[in-house]
């Protein structure tokens, strides 16, 4: 082997050896970060806690409006007396939606009980005219279907 060649590494080889050990942090020598001025500390958000479910009987919105009296708060059975069979008797859960329809209008009719485990009543009324949708007055929709 050429000497020339290793006694330059042998002389070398401490210094490396010694470049490599001061690289590897001892136990507890690991530098701390610098704590953060306090108008720029990030704190998480609170959580927020989840409204438990609603469980029970939830009392429906009742419409008052003049001239649906004739309307709101009655059964299915004298809806149908007033405005004939409806074009649309849909049933979800404890709401019941009859639609109504004529020239003038179509009249839906939103029912929930009042209490639990009574019949459902109207409690809301919507009026459209047929040919576009567009709103009119429930009202007038009521006295224009309705049977005299």
């Amino acid at each position: 082997m050429n000497t020339r060649l290793l006694k330059p590494l042998l002389l070398a080889a401490p210094m490396l050896l010694a470049a490599g050990c001061s690289t590897i942090p001892q136990a507890g020598s690991v530098p701390r970060p610098q704590p953060r001025p306090p108008g720029q500390t990030q704190v998480p958000p609170p959580a927020r806690p989840t409204a438990p479910p609603q469980t029970g009987f939830q009392a429906p919105q009742i419409q008052r409006i003049a001239g649906l009296d004739r309307v709101i708060e009655r059964p299915a059975g004298q809806l149908q007396q007033l405005f004939g069979q409806p074009r649309l008797d849909v049933q979800e859960g404890d709401m019941r939606k009859l639609q109504f329809s004529g020239r003038a209008c179509v009249l839906d009719v939103y029912m929930y009980p009042l209490r639990a485990g009574a019949e459902p009543v109207a409690t809301w009324v919507e009026a459209r005219r047929a040919s576009d949708g567009q709103a009119v007055d429930r009202a007038a929709c009521v006295a224009a279907l309705g049977r005299r």
